[in-house]
């Protein structure tokens, strides 16, 4: 993936609003070493000189019903002229060589023609060529057209905005923490290690795991989660987030590039500066655009002249059709929802990483699961309590279980624990305790020993599987009462389906998309879960290595699939797939194999990517309809096809229509919203 390196001591410097516009702009060629402020004030400045240029005219005069003259008042007309011309108009001036040098005609050459024929020919009526000078559309021109590019910029540099807010989500100073003191220090000198302390409403610099303390951290304007998540000992966290009530202290495992804010704001410039296939399609259709209104432009002037009109009438059209073409809107079209759609995906926990891929999600006929820890929870909940013997309730035995778990780290024995202490499980002494490994655990409570046995330990005890575990998909152990030799209890333990899978397939299927699971799980499992989720399919018991043959079997039959993993060992599937996405990556962003990846591990989050991924790409067609619509009809009435009908555009009137196209296609990119 090739992006732009960022330096995380950059983040935590003060932002150079005046740097960033330049560095922005540079990023949008046709604005090269222009800046928002410097359209700004060249528009304001010219537009202060052009209410002389309109004074001076002889036609605003007549127009308007007034007489200003005095000697040489037609070269004070041509000296405000030739300011506004040289001054307004270098932008574009220098914007048209930059073209003609890369042999790549655009907006620029076309503007720079409007108004160098303009005032040239002008000029040329000042020092005596009979004719009518018209300085007062130039001025206008210049001036709408600099109106124009500095809203355009505008719109195109709040869309990158996201990338300043994320860079100003990270605090200046961070309070290290040094033997016996805690001192501040510059986020930038954070070495990996450190520990630090957050205090109560403050932000976190840089990426970790809790060591001490308990809070709640609201990390939504990097996942897009708005419930702030819970952090104790153990839990990571990332950097910009927002502590919320409690102190945590936290050891600092990454900085610089290697953080999840760094690298989210390198996906997120990555993605922007990408070119998808839609781009690369406007990209053409603006150059042979410019080609054809020169073409048109140059054949406009012929023709009217061959049809006896005046030199400066014929100028006046072709000006006009080469003003009116300026393929400004077409060439915003795309480019700026890109800019748009990226910068909200991120903010939203959704970061692109190949644009084809995200505007090719309104194509996903299916979407096929892995199923732990995507559609289930990926730990292990405990489901039921069976009882065997009548001198031990549920809750003895429960408490017997858990005290022999509870200093062990296998996911099972968490799960006994953690239900032990939803129900407020008294945890009893014990003593003797041995782990058995692969078979159990065995210690002595309250004078008692007592065996938690796996499925194959009990066998080998000599004792039997009840007949209602027979059948189970569950995973169960066993509580054995070691010098008796007699099953006292068992527990079912499962992967419980996550509460949010059954609303993203709902949601998914609503849009007519097929839902299949995969898993490397036994098939009753699969089934009971397919089952609950009411899925179109399932494969069960494949291998790593099987996965992605099974999305080549679905891609055999038509089906554009799209494959949701954890970007590890789905990575062939998740190449294999159209659309590939990782899911439930939390801070590790780097899933290379992934198209998109979720930073959530929520399944309804793919359900909005398809609806945000189909509302993207509307957004782009509406705006190249629009851009490609007005230039088909605005060109030919510009070149004069009514003027029997005394419809005529002037070349001011066509600056503004222009200006008027563009500005509607960055304001329907700006409606784009992400509803998750």
């Amino acid at each position: 993936m090739n992006h732009e390196h960022h330096n995380m001591s950059n983040i935590t410097q003060p932002v150079d609003h005046a740097k960033m516009d330049h560095q922005q702009s540079q990023g949008y060629s046709k604005h090269e070493g222009h800046s928002v402020g410097i359209f700004k004030r060249k528009f304001y400045i010219s537009l202060g000189l052009t209410i002389p240029v309109l004074v001076l005219s002889p036609i605003i005069q007549k127009f308007l019903g007034f007489s200003i003259s005095f000697y040489g008042d037609m070269f004070v007309l041509f000296g405000f002229s030739s300011v506004v011309f040289f001054y307004g108009g270098l932008p574009f001036l220098k914007g048209s060589l930059t073209e003609i040098k890369n042999k790549m005609p655009g907006m620029m050459t076309l503007i720079s023609l409007a108004i160098a024929v303009a005032y040239f020919y002008s000029s040329a009526v000042t020092f005596g060529l009979s004719g009518e000078v018209f300085f007062w559309e130039l001025a206008t021109l210049i001036d709408i057209m600099l109106l124009g590019h500095w809203l355009e910029m505008r719109s195109v540099m709040g869309a990158s905005r996201a990338l300043e807010k994320l860079s100003q989500l990270i605090p200046d100073k961070a309070h290290l923490v040094k033997g016996q003191q805690i001192i501040d220090i510059n986020t930038s000198e954070l070495k990996t290690g450190d520990v630090i302390i957050i205090k109560p409403g403050e932000k976190i610099p840089s990426d970790g795991v809790v060591v001490q303390g308990e809070s709640f951290v609201n990390e939504s304007m990097l996942t897009g989660e708005s419930k702030p998540m819970s952090k104790k000992v153990g839990s990571k966290v990332i950097g910009g987030s927002i502590n919320e009530d409690g102190s945590l202290q936290i050891k600092i495992e990454m900085v610089g590039e290697a953080t999840y804010l760094s690298k989210v704001i390198n996906l997120v410039k990555s993605a922007q500066a990408s070119k998808s296939k839609t781009q690369v399609l406007a990209d053409k259709a603006a150059f042979w655009l410019t080609i054809i209104a020169v073409s048109v432009g140059v054949a406009t002037f012929v023709t009217w002249l061959l049809l006896g009109k005046d030199i400066a009438f014929a100028i006046e059209r072709a000006a006009t059709v080469l003003i009116i073409a300026c393929p400004h809107a077409l060439g915003l079209a795309v480019p700026l929802v890109v800019a748009i759609s990226t910068a909200l995906s991120a903010q939203n926990g959704l970061l692109i990483r190949n644009r084809t891929a995200f505007e090719n999600s309104r194509r996903i006929s299916t979407v096929v699961f892995d199923k732990t820890g995507t559609l289930t929870e990926g730990t292990f909940t405990l489901t039921k309590i069976y009882n065997f013997n009548a001198q031990y309730n549920q809750d003895k035995t429960l408490a017997i279980a858990a005290s022999l778990e509870k200093n062990s780290e296998h996911p099972i024995a968490r799960a006994v624990v953690k239900e032990a202490e939803n129900k407020g499980s008294k945890f009893l002494g014990v003593k003797n305790f041995h782990a058995i490994k692969g078979k159990g655990t065995e210690g002595d409570v309250e004078e008692v020993p007592y065996i938690l046995a796996s499925p194959g330990f009990l066998k080998e005890l000599g004792l039997n599987i009840p007949l209602e575990l027979k059948q189970t998909s569950a995973t169960v152990v066993y509580l054995i009462e070691k010098n008796e030799n007699k099953l006292i209890g068992a527990f079912a333990l499962s992967d419980v389906v996550r509460l949010e899978s059954q609303k993203a397939i709902d949601l998914l299927k609503k849009e007519g998309i097929k839902v299949w699971m995969l898993t490397g799980d036994n098939a009753q499992v699969a089934k009971e879960v397919s089952e609950e989720l009411g899925l179109d399919g399932y494969f069960a018991e494949v291998l790593p290595d099987q996965k992605q043959d099974k999305i080549k079997e679905l891609q055999e039959k038509g089906e554009f699939v799209a494959m949701v993993g954890d970007g590890i060992n789905d990575a062939p599937a998740l190449a294999q797939a159209d659309v590939g996405i990782a899911i439930g990556s939390g801070t590790d962003i780097a899933a290379e194999t992934a198209d998109i990846i979720l930073v959530n591990s929520n399944p309804r989050d793919i359900a909005s990517l398809i609806m945000f991924g189909k509302a993207t790409y509307r957004k782009m067609v509406q705006n190249l309809i629009w851009a490609t619509g007005y230039n088909v009809v605005a060109i030919p009435l510009a070149a004069g096809v009514l003027y029997r009908y005394d419809l005529l555009l002037t070349p001011a009137l066509g600056a503004v229509f222009m200006s008027l196209s563009t500005i509607i296609v960055a304001i329907n990119a700006k409606t784009l919203k992400v509803k998750k």
